[in-house]
C-alpha cells in the first residue's frame, strides 16, 4: 500500500470538505476568533457563540443538529460551561464537549468530567493539542452516538434523524417517512436488497405515536411455506400435528404496535387471503380457532420485487396490492445516492475499529474513497459495510487504503461490472477521518507548502498534470481534454516533465 500522508497538520491550511461541525462557545471575541481559525485549518466547519445561553440556542434550532462537538468556555456570565453541560445532560444529548479554561485546578478538571466533557484543555492550547483533543472526542462520539442508535433501535424509539445521509434523495424518503409516521396509514417501503427498508421501517415506527409499543419484524422469505400461516396467526393447541401449545403469533404479539412484514411478495397465496381480511376487517383467524381475533396494528410492508409483476404473473393478489400500496416510499440503492458513501464508511469504520481493538485506524484515504465512490453497490449499503468490516480487519496502519479493499479494486481496476454505468459521481476524493472531518492528504493539499505558503504556480500545474495521468491511465488525447488544453501543448509539458513514456496517444479516447 503506497504511504499516506498525515491527514492534517499545523503548518498550514488545506482546502476539503468541512464534515464536522464544531460549536465555539467563548464570551471573549479574541478568542473565539483564534480559536474559530485553528480548527477551521483542522478542516472542521466553525459556528460560534457568545455566552452558554446563544449556545444552548444554537443548538435547539435546525442548525444545532449538524453539530457534533462543541469547545466550551468554563468561566462566562449568566450561563456559565457548567450550566450548559448540565443542560446537556438534562436533556439526555450525546454531544462531546471540549471544556477550556484559563484555570487548569485539578477540583475544575473533576467538577468538568464528571459533569460530562470528554476533554479538558488549559488556555492558551497549541494546535497540536486541540487536533488531538478533537480527534478523539468525535471518535468517542462516534461510538457512543452508535450506542445509543442500537439501544433506540431495541427500544423501538429509532428515530430519522438516525439515519446517516446527506443524499437528496434519501432526503425525500424521510419526508416522506416523517409524513406516513403522522398517520395509520399501510406503507410499502420498495427498494433492492441491502438499501435500509427495515431502518426506514424503524424509524417511522420510532416517530409515530405509537413508539411506546412494540415493532415485529417478519422476513416473509425465510419462513418455510408450510408454517408461515401459524407464525403469522397464530394456532391453537391440537390444530395441528406437533402443535403441543397454543401459539399467539406475530399479529397479536403486534396488538398496539407496528407488524413490518420484509419480502412481503413471497407470502404465499393463502396466506394472502388471510393478510388482505386482516386490514380489511381488523381481525385474524388463528389455525384451529373457533372464531376470529380483533386487533390494532399498523402495518408496514417492505419488497424488493416490483409486486405489479407479481400481480400480472398471478402469484400476488390484485386487491391485497392495492390495500398494501396506499402510501408507497422507495429507498433509492447505494449508486443512486453516492453522497452518502463518505459518510458511512466512516461511521462503519469507527464501529469496527472499536470493535475490533484497532484504536489506531484514523480514517479512509482519498485513494480508496475514490475507489469505492467508482463501484457500483449491487449489495447496497449492506455490502459496504461488510467490505470496510474486512477492511478494518485486515488494517495495519492508521489510514485505510485500497490495499485494504481487494475484491472492490479487482472489479474495479478489471473493468469488469459492477462498476459505475453513469457520469462519475462529483465528489470531493479526500481522505475520510473517523473524527468527521476531511483530512487533506499530500495529493489533495498541493497547493500549499510545509510553511503554509503558496507553492509556485509551475509546481502546481506539474502536480495537476501527474494526477491527471494517474487517473486516466495515461491516455493523452483524454487527458488534454480534461485540463483543457491541445495535445501539442501537453505534449511539451510533459516532456518538460520527463513524463512521455507514461502516456498513449489514445486518439479514440477524446
Amino acid at each position: 500500500m503506497p504511504p499516506v500522508s498525515p491527514p492534517l497538520t499545523v503548518a498550514g491550511d488545506y482546502p476539503g470538505i468541512m464534515s464536522a461541525t464544531i460549536l465555539i462557545v467563548d464570551d471573549d471575541p479574541v478568542q473565539r476568533r483564534l480559536l474559530g481559525h485553528a480548527v477551521e485549518r483542522l478542516g472542521h466547519a466553525v459556528l460560534t457563540a457568545s455566552s452558554g445561553r446563544e449556545a444552548l440556542d444554537r443548538l435547539a434550532a435546525p442548525e444545532g443538529e449538524a453539530v457534533s462537538l462543541m469547545i466550551l468556555d468554563l468561566v462566562m456570565p449568566e450561563v456559565d460551561g457548567m450550566g450548559v453541560l448540565a443542560r446537556l445532560r438534562a436533556e439526555e444529548r450525546s454531544l462531546p464537549v471540549i471544556v477550556q479554561t484559563a484555570h487548569g485546578g485539578i477540583d475544575t478538571v473533576v467538577g468538568a468530567m464528571r459533569a460530562g466533557a470528554a476533554d479538558f484543555v488549559v488556555k492558551p492550547v497549541s494546535v497540536d493539542r486541540l487536533q488531538v483533543s478533537i480527534e478523539n472526542a468525535l471518535k468517542v462520539g462516534a461510538l457512543e452516538g452508535e450506542l445509543q442508535r442500537l439501544k433506540r433501535s431495541a427500544a423501538g424509539t429509532l428515530t430519522f434523524s438516525d439515519i446517516i445521509t446527506r443524499s437528496p434523495a434519501m432526503e425525500r424518503v424521510i419526508a416522506l417517512g416523517r409524513r406516513a409516521a403522522a398517520s395509520q396509514i399501510p406503507i410499502l417501503i420498495e427498494g433492492e436488497s441491502g438499501v435500509g427498508k427495515e431502518l426506514v421501517a424503524r424509524a417511522i415506527q420510532g416517530t409515530s405515536e405509537r413508539n411506546a409499543r412494540p415493532l415485529v419484524t417478519v422476513n416473509c422469505g425465510a419462513v418455510p411455506a408450510t408454517l408461515v400461516e401459524s407464525i403469522l396467526f397464530g394456532h391453537e393447541k391440537g390444530a395441528f400435528t406437533g402443535a403441543a401449545e397454543k401459539h399467539a403469533g406475530k399479529f397479536r404479539e403486534a396488538d398496539g404496535g407496528t407488524l413490518f412484514l420484509d419480502e412481503v411478495g413471497e407470502l404465499p397465496p393463502d396466506v394472502q387471503v388471510k393478510l388482505l381480511r386482516a386490514l380489511q376487517d381488523g381481525e385474524i383467524d388463528p389455525v384451529g380457532a373457533r372464531r376470529p381475533v380483533r386487533i390494532d396494528f399498523r402495518l408496514i410492508s417492505a419488497t424488493n420485487r416490483n409486486l405489479i409483476d407479481l400481480v400480472k404473473a398471478g402469484s400476488f393478489r390484485e386487491d391485497l396490492y392495492y390495500r398494501l400500496n396506499v402510501f408507497p416510499i422507495r429507498v433509492p440503492p447505494l449508486r443512486e445516492r453516492r453522497e452518502d458513501i463518505a459518510e458511512l464508511v466512516r461511521h462503519f469504520a469507527a464501529r469496527f475499529a472499536a470493535e475490533e481493538g484497532k484504536a489506531f485506524i484514523r480514517g479512509v484515504s482519498g485513494e480508496a474513497l475514490d475507489l469505492l465512490q467508482r463501484y457500483d453497490w449491487p449489495g447496497n449499503v449492506r455490502q459496504l459495510e461488510n467490505a470496510v468490516f474486512r477492511a478494518v480487519v485486515l488494517a495495519d496502519e492508521a489510514w485505510l487504503g485500497p490495499a485494504e479493499f481487494p475484491q472492490i479494486a479487482l472489479q474495479v481496476e478489471s473493468g469488469a461490472p459492477p462498476l459505475v454505468t453513469g457520469p462519475a459521481p462529483a465528489l470531493a476524493a479526500g481522505p475520510v477521518a473517523l473524527d468527521g472531518g476531511r483530512a487533506s492528504a499530500e495529493d489533495d493539499a498541493f497547493a500549499f507548502d510545509a510553511g503554509g505558503d503558496i507553492r509556485p504556480l509551475a509546481d502546481i500545474e506539474a502536480r495537476v498534470i501527474r494526477l491527471a495521468l494517474a487517473r486516466y491511465q495515461g491516455r493523452i488525447a483524454l487527458v488534454a481534454r480534461k485540463l483543457g488544453i491541445g495535445r501539442s501543448t501537453l505534449y511539451r509539458k510533459l516532456k518538460e516533465l520527463g513524463l512521455e513514456a507514461d502516456v498513449t496517444d489514445d486518439i479514440a479516447a477524446a
